[in-house]
């Protein structure tokens, strides 16, 4: 199978995590904070796959690591979506049981569609206020099945899963991840790192679609052999 022929017909929206990590499987040097190993070409390849969304789905430790999000910025990306009949940025979803975050944080000003994913008493303190265009709860724990059957009431085709490893892991272990776009950076971190493989279910089978390697860092497309959804 090549990278162009992998397509699925789904009757929920298609879901690509979206990840740097390092030669020995880390996403950051520390569990709470920002992920910089990466290129600017990875940089680039980030924001395309961002560009390609519908919504981009990223966990509370992600945002509190990075108090922004990565929006779509180069013209040429922006007038594809308008070609595609899309708004200029995909929707910006965070998802918190709690949903602790500081209003001032440069993403809450930032020119983008937000929501918020969390349970009913982490949407509590956020009603009836501007920072969050859209809030699905899901009741006492996140569920996944009431958020895709919500985005795709609403159109969405694509999700991006820009991390970080508990909020993948979930996924994966309820099969609602399609697709995974790795990025092999060149860096060691050791073990007092955040190790992606901590947060993944066992027995995840991937099928590789394409592997290209650009200076030192090799970027890997993945389709994940996916099982039923877990049932709603």
């Amino acid at each position: 199978m090549t990278e162009d022929s992998f397509v699925e017909n789904l009757d929920r929206p298609h879901c690509t995590v979206v990840l740097a990590i390092t030669a020995d499987g880390n996403i950051s040097d520390r569990p709470t904070t920002a992920a910089r190993f990466g290129s600017p070409r990875d940089l680039a390849h980030l924001e395309t796959q961002v560009a390609q969304a519908d919504a981009v789905l990223f966990g509370a430790a992600t945002l509190r690591a990075y108090h922004t999000t990565l929006s779509v910025r180069d013209p040429h990306l922006i007038a594809q979506r308008r070609q595609r009949g899309r708004p200029p940025q995909p929707q910006q979803w965070v998802c918190s049981r709690r949903a602790q975050f500081d209003p001032q944080w440069r993403f809450f000003q930032q020119p983008i569609p937000r929501g918020l994913m969390t349970t009913d008493q982490g949407a509590i303190a956020w009603q009836g206020r501007r920072e969050f265009e859209q809030i699905i709860t899901t009741g006492a724990a996140i569920a996944w099945p009431p958020v895709f059957r919500q985005w795709q009431a609403q159109g969405v085709e694509r999700v991006a899963v820009l991390g970080g490893g508990v909020l993948v892991g979930s996924l994966l272990a309820g099969g609602w991840v399609d697709e995974l776009r790795l990025t092999l950076c060149p860096l060691l971190l050791g073990a007092t790192a955040a190790p992606m493989a901590a947060a993944l279910p066992a027995g995840v089978k991937l099928e590789l679609l394409s592997c290209e390697a650009i200076a030192s860092e090799v970027f890997l497309h993945y389709r994940v052999i996916r099982s039923d959804p877990e049932a709603a």
